[in-house]
């Protein structure tokens, strides 16, 4: 995700299409990028797969590779880059060096993790650490660089009214989905208090539990995960995005889509998101990537700001799960509403919703 990506010129696009799209960053963005995650994704199928009680820090370290390559390039290959490490003399270059540091943090958590599985509970938790000092470390950078520093190098913050006004349509899509879920009897509702291990549940009424969870879930847990979902975001919004939206912002958001949903597909295989349903959940999880990667690039040009993007991802991810889990749980992955064909069906709807407006017109 670019920060100028809503550094506009026309309206109507001129050129030919794949006219000035950087081949060769692209490909070897998605070399370096993809090598890597299914190179991890094959640690783990080898370590026992999704059973492993290493998968979450795994998982979280793979979503850090995309902003990893694309950061990687930017800074040390190619001279073009808004963060080449010779031009890029602002504030904003210490925050890269420290996710890079994150990065290698998060791969001797993993590895640890896998060596040593009792310490599963301890290395995620040490780890929140240096998320949240990147989180400090962000805030701290640019207020000393100031605003330009960041957007100049793709960095940019996002207008708080649009991560406020789509962060909440996200949160009411999924309730929607979920309440269709329960109304049609596609789901079953969930006593959040299962979800605990046996005596470990807070001693409260349901409701306050409930409220609870959901202040945890979506309100502080989306904060908290910035970090880790910048690490996609930065890559696929940011590098990606701004190099194949020069073949046109519709064109160029859904060839993104496809990409990054056959990304995800070593973990559908696994059984993640769609368990016993590798080929139609590799199907539908492109799916799925193609609709949620038109509203995260809408926001993007709306809001101007990588972090915009970070935030409704780490949003989605969270309310996804809470709806699922904690809320009404559904009967079939494949056809329920949220993730599978009635939900894809609705997020359809929205994203030709999405595309009347005239700034996917708009040049890069």
């Amino acid at each position: 995700m670019n920060a100028d990506i809503a550094a506009v010129a026309r309206t109507e696009p001129t050129v030919a299409a794949g006219r000035g799209v950087h081949w060769r960053h692209v490909f070897a963005f998605l070399g370096l990028t993809f090598g890597l995650t299914w190179l991890l994704d094959l640690v783990l199928y080898l370590v026992g797969g999704l059973a492993n009680p290493a998968t979450r820090l795994l998982l979280q370290f793979q979503m850090l590779i995309p902003a990893f390559s694309g950061l990687l390039l930017g800074m040390f290959f190619f001279k073009e880059s808004p963060v080449y490490f010779h031009t890029n003399r602002s504030a904003s270059r210490w925050f890269i060096y420290y996710y890079f540091l994150i990065t290698a943090l998060y791969l001797a958590g993993a590895v640890i993790g896998v060596i040593q599985p009792a310490q599963i509970t301890a290395i995620s938790t040490l780890l929140l650490i240096p998320s949240a000092i990147g989180l400090i470390l962000l805030v701290v950078l640019r207020l000393v660089g100031g605003k330009n520093a960041f957007a100049a190098a793709g960095l940019a913050g996002g207008s708080v009214r649009i991560w406020l006004l789509y962060g909440v349509g996200l949160v009411a899509f999924f309730g929607l989905q979920t309440l269709l879920n329960y109304v049609f009897k596609l789901g079953q509702v969930v006593d959040i208090a299962s979800l605990y291990p046996p005596g470990s549940a807070p001693a409260m009424p349901g409701p306050v539990l409930l409220l609870t969870s959901v202040l945890n879930t979506i309100v502080i847990g989306p904060i908290l995960g910035l970090i880790i979902t910048f690490g996609e975001e930065y890559g696929w919004r940011g590098y990606l995005q701004s190099e194949l939206n020069r073949m046109g912002r519709v064109r160029g958001t859904l060839l993104l889509g496809v990409i990054w949903g056959i990304w995800h597909w070593p973990l559908i295989w696994m059984g993640y998101n769609y368990p016993g349903e590798p080929l139609l959940g590799s199907l539908l999880m492109v799916m799925y990537c193609i609709e949620l990667a038109y509203f995260l690039a809408y926001a993007v040009f709306k809001s101007k700001g990588i972090w915009t993007a970070a935030y409704l991802h780490a949003l989605n991810n969270q309310t996804v799960s809470f709806f699922a889990m904690a809320v009404v749980a559904p009967t079939s992955v494949i056809f329920s509403f949220v993730i599978g064909l009635p939900g894809l069906a609705l997020g359809a709807l929205v994203v030709l919703l999405l595309l009347r407006d005239p700034i996917w017109k708009e040049l890069d």
